[in-house]
């Protein structure tokens, strides 16, 4: 089933109204759907390089649209909703934790989960579940998501097909080890 998904999705990057489905697959990614945005982003960039910014704007207002529904979930619908989507991925058996620490570390959870591949909507549904700051959030996730599109953007523009590979194989290692040195340096300024 999640092959036919990433086929699905391959297939609408070439489609006449692309950035309309992108900004749809943006959006539900972001609360519910399996397939991230970077599927369509790749071809799509490489199809047409002067609209890679286009792209990474509309990717990631709408992942950010997204992300409210996922935080409406979480806050309004979490049993009915929410706790399937978690138990579908796996992340059931850590939420009673994950949520008396969440909000602690909120900021550092949207912006870690919004740059590399760890599922965005866990944490969108998370944030509304444990009532995370509606602002805090959607700044946090704003900042996260122009972070990541923007980064597949440029590598693209800069780099064209060459990236493709690289980007499909070691975009989460790269955006991991990003994460890393951006904590280290908030760490460095903030107690040195």
């Amino acid at each position: 089933m999640l092959r036919g998904l990433y086929d699905w999705t391959m297939r609408m990057a070439d489609h006449p109204r692309a950035l309309w489905l992108l900004a749809a697959v943006s959006f539900v990614e972001s609360s519910f759907f399996p397939i991230p945005p970077d599927v369509m982003m790749v071809p799509m960039i490489l199809a047409r390089p002067s609209r890679a910014w286009l792209i990474a704007v509309v990717a990631t207002l709408a992942s950010v649209l997204g992300g409210l529904l996922g935080y409406a979930i979480g806050m309004f619908a979490f049993d009915t909703v929410g706790l399937p989507i978690l138990q579908s991925l796996g992340k059931e058996d850590a939420m009673a934790e994950f949520a008396t620490r969440f909000n602690g570390a909120g900021f550092w959870a949207v912006l870690a989960a919004g740059v590399t591949p760890f599922p965005f909507k866990v944490i969108t549904i998370m944030s509304g579940f444990t009532a995370m700051s509606l602002p805090l959030f959607v700044l946090t996730a704003l900042f996260a998501r122009a972070l990541r599109f923007f980064l597949v953007a440029a590598l693209l523009w800069k780099f064209g097909a060459p990236i493709r590979d690289f980007i499909e194989r070691r975009l989460g290692l790269v955006t991991v080890v990003f994460f890393v040195l951006l904590l280290g340096g908030f760490y460095l300024t903030r107690y040195l």
